[in-house]
């Protein structure tokens, strides 16, 4: 089992956006794999391959007894609103209520090429959209706004100043 290291808010890899999989070979199903084991720690719900060090774009989901991967993912179905509390495994100790769609459909490839399709509604939902969003290089944080932002923009600095714990 190979769980690797998570990268933390302030690490240029998360903002960087991903680059989309060519080269189907043993590296890129070692990457899987090391997704796939990752997301399978306890509370997490889904791990980009930017917040394990990887350029490429590839997303590992463990939501409601779902366990999978896609390469090269593409939100193709957006549908209906909800909101609720959202976190980040690279941004810890905070959270915070982000807007997002009910229902969600994402499409890519699985390592054969073979195309992939996954909808899922409210928790695994959020999961697609968020993991899709750190392959552009963007972090939940960014789509908060008023009350929202500010209280966790003040808790993030907080906890630069008290420095790591």
């Amino acid at each position: 089992m190979a769980v690797r290291q998570l990268r933390l808010i302030g690490d240029p890899v998360l903002r960087t956006p991903s680059e989309p999989v060519v080269r189907f070979d043993e590296g890129l199903a070692r990457l899987v794999r090391d997704l796939l084991d990752t997301v399978q720690v306890p509370g997490r719900a889904g791990v980009a391959a930017n917040q394990i060090g990887s350029e490429l774009a590839v997303f590992a989901y463990n939501v409601d007894g779902r366990l999978g991967y896609v390469i090269n993912p593409r939100i193709t179905d957006l549908s209906g609103e909800q909101t609720g509390p959202e976190g980040c495994l690279s941004v810890p100790g905070v959270s915070a209520d982000r807007r997002r769609a009910a229902r969600a459909t994402v499409t890519g490839v699985d390592l054969d090429g073979e195309p992939v399709t996954v909808t899922g509604a409210g928790e695994l939902a959020r999961c697609l959209q968020h993991e899709t969003d750190h392959l552009r290089g963007e972090l939940y944080i960014d789509g908060l706004t008023g009350d929202e932002r500010r209280e966790v923009m003040r808790a993030l600095r907080a906890r630069q100043v008290a420095g790591p714990r």
